[in-house]
């Protein structure tokens, strides 16, 4: 796998195929670092929640905008992904089917849609949810407004920064296994 580059995904679709293409349902799984793949938690939550974010992504040293809308009724995670000229460009639902995906725009290869709801995931369900189906060794700290995941050597994958007013929200997402960073401006607010 040519690595998690979220931020492609999440500028264009969620699947490579022809523009307006389905995908059937994916087996809820994401890679954490090349070579170590691991279930998603279930997508039902205690506390359900909508959101509307403005993703800014760097990777490699470009950058790409999106808007995002994400909601978690609890049962099931929607995620619909908009051009900043509100362009629908995919859709993706993670049910207790599985992941399911629509894209509209073709831009080329990008890794599955599971790879985005790693993400997601990781800043929004709880911590206990997690660890269960980290492998052995991992870890995933919340201290004050940060969350880390640390794999089975110590070293730091991913860092989650929070605002912490009434409802902790993320603010970024530093990827370091697959070398990226996502600026989130919730726009709900």
């Amino acid at each position: 796998m040519r690595g998690l580059l979220l931020p492609l995904v999440l500028l264009g679709a969620l699947l490579t195929g022809c523009a307006g293409s389905s995908s059937a349902p994916d087996a809820p799984s994401a890679w954490l670092k090349p070579g170590t793949r691991v279930a998603l938690p279930p997508p039902t939550l205690a506390q359900p929640f909508s959101q509307q974010q403005l993703l800014n992504a760097q990777v490699k040293g470009q950058r790409h905008t999106m808007m995002v809308l994400l909601n978690a009724d609890g049962q099931r995670l929607t995620l619909v992904g908009m051009s900043p000229l509100g362009i629908r460009l995919f859709n993706l639902v993670y049910d207790e089917q599985g992941i399911r995906s629509q894209q509209f725009i073709k831009l080329g290869e990008l890794p599955p849609a599971a790879q985005v709801l790693a993400d997601i995931m990781l800043s929004y369900w709880p911590q206990a949810q997690w660890q269960a189906q980290l492998p052995t060794g991992w870890r995933l700290e919340d201290r004050g407004d940060r969350r880390r995941l640390y794999d089975d050597r110590g070293a730091l994958i991913s860092e989650i920064r929070y605002q912490t007013s009434a409802r902790r929200q993320p603010v970024s997402i530093s990827q370091s296994a697959f070398h990226y960073r996502i600026a989130i401006e919730n726009l709900d607010e």
